[in-house]
């Protein structure tokens, strides 16, 4: 037996419930992990409120990213990447459902080794952050070192993840969110210089922005930012628009705030770019690809070019209240879940 927390139907993150539950057999190609943290994501309260596009059946288990403890294999698995796989190995499994659990079973191919370096807080949930940073700057955005760089939501998971990758790739980054602490944790991950949304309207945001992309001097911030990186959305990002330069580079990264409703004018003017980004769409055509680039994210990582922040952590029966406190924009950076 484990527990889990279940989704009985689409509605409140609060109808979320505690339940035991039968472990299954393995399948072929398959392992059973202890799990020892699970990541939470923004998205996850969205999908529990029946509000994103992919609906699951119900019930379900909500969560994605975890890391544990290999405690049994199938028959057939005996090596992972070409070494020894063995009970008690710690693994990092991204399940796409089923995570918010004291234990997981996870098909070997959604299964990676753990950096060491890593905590379990850290390695649960530095996945969906550093994957969707890095599609979005280097696959998408193709960025280039020297060039600037704005985050909006700098506080968040995602938001500090695209700080650090960006600073890490030469990029002058400035990290645009609402409290001291969030930006502390953006500018120890190497933001040049940070905003306070909360001390100005979006046409402040703005204007700041531009301001430090025309200090950073060279070929960065000429006539505004040379890149936006926005998970927010609403008008914040609809008016930060107008901060990018000349063939300055919109990313679309997701919708806290609502979906904007973006000027076409201020599209063609100074010849600006709006770039969608969907990771987890991409992963899911291009799996080799996506192996790839998270073997280059760990990669980093061990040699110390990456540090995704230590989440703060909640026991597992208290999903409804970590989902509900990132949805109110009370965490900074990820939040972790442990049984």
């Amino acid at each position: 037996m484990y527990k889990a927390i279940e989704c009985p139907s689409f509605g409140p993150i609060e109808d979320l419930r505690l339940i035991e539950c039968e472990s299954p057999a393995l399948r072929p190609g398959t392992i059973r992990i202890a799990v020892s943290a699970c990541g939470v994501n923004f998205v996850d309260g969205v999908i529990v409120e029946g509000r994103y596009q992919i609906k699951p059946p119900v019930p379900f288990v909500p969560g994605m990213e975890v890391v544990g403890r290999v405690t049994e294999l199938a028959s057939d698995v005996s090596s992972l990447d070409g070494a020894p796989l063995l009970v008690g190995d710690r693994v990092f499994a991204n399940l796409g459902f089923g995570g918010y659990a004291s234990e997981a079973v996870a098909p070997l191919s959604q299964v990676s080794r753990v950096a060491p370096s890593l905590t379990d807080g850290q390695a649960a949930t530095f996945m969906q952050s550093y994957m969707t940073g890095w599609f979005a700057l280097c696959v998408r955005a193709q960025v280039r070192a020297g060039q600037s760089l704005l985050v909006l939501g700098a506080g968040s998971g995602v938001g500090l993840a695209a700080v650090d990758i960006a600073s890490a790739l030469g990029l002058h980054v400035i990290a645009a969110a609402s409290s001291a602490d969030k930006r502390a944790l953006a500018e120890r991950l190497g933001a040049e210089a940070t905003i306070d949304t909360s001390a100005l309207d979006p046409a402040g945001v703005k204007d700041a922005a531009k301001e430090f992309a025309a200090s950073f001097g060279g070929a960065a911030g000429v006539g505004g930012v040379d890149h936006l990186y926005d998970p927010v959305g609403g008008e914040l990002g609809a008016t930060c628009l107008r901060a990018l330069g000349e063939d300055g580079q919109y990313l679309v990264i997701g919708f806290v705030s609502g979906i904007p409703s973006l000027p076409a004018n201020q599209v063609l003017l100074r010849n600006r770019r709006v770039t969608g980004v969907d990771w987890g769409a991409w992963a899911g055509r291009r799996p080799d690809l996506n192996q790839a680039m998270l073997a280059s994210i760990l990669e980093m990582i061990e040699r110390g070019e990456l540090d995704p922040v230590e989440p703060t952590i909640y026991a597992l029966s208290d999903a409804s209240k970590a989902l509900a406190d990132l949805a109110g924009r009370k965490v900074a950076g990820k939040v972790a879940l442990v049984p």
